[in-house]
């Protein structure tokens, strides 16, 4: 069974940075495509950015371009994602997920917490 594990999250003042971390189980970076969603009380889970799983090609939204850069590691099996130049708007829950299949990534973590103070 395909576990993911996020960690790295925290409270921090805009303009500071941070960086989350991923584990996967079984391998899963080296086989699938790879992102981080977010997601804040009363909204829908939000697309941040991915990377493929044969190119390594990233993408990311607007909004974190310049500031967020999405990486991974298949021989640690982790994903990360650096946060710079964190703004309030970021804040959020931020979850991983793995293996895109019908319209949807099959697998998510458990997600780890992200607080920017202005």
């Amino acid at each position: 069974q395909v576990q993911l594990v996020e960690s790295g999250g925290g409270s921090v003042q805009a303009g500071r940075s941070l960086r989350l971390s991923c584990r996967g189980s079984g391998g899963i970076f080296g086989r699938c495509g790879v992102g981080w969603y977010r997601q804040t009380p009363g909204k829908e889970r939000e697309y941040v950015s991915s990377i493929s799983s044969l190119y390594a090609t990233t993408r990311y939204i607007d909004s974190v371009k310049g500031r967020f850069t999405i990486s991974k590691d298949n021989a640690k099996n982790t994903l990360y994602l650096q946060m710079n130049n964190l703004k309030p708007e970021d804040t959020a829950m931020y979850y991983c997920a793995a293996c895109w299949d019908s319209g949807t990534y099959q697998y998510w973590g458990q997600g780890t917490q992200v607080t920017v103070s202005s």
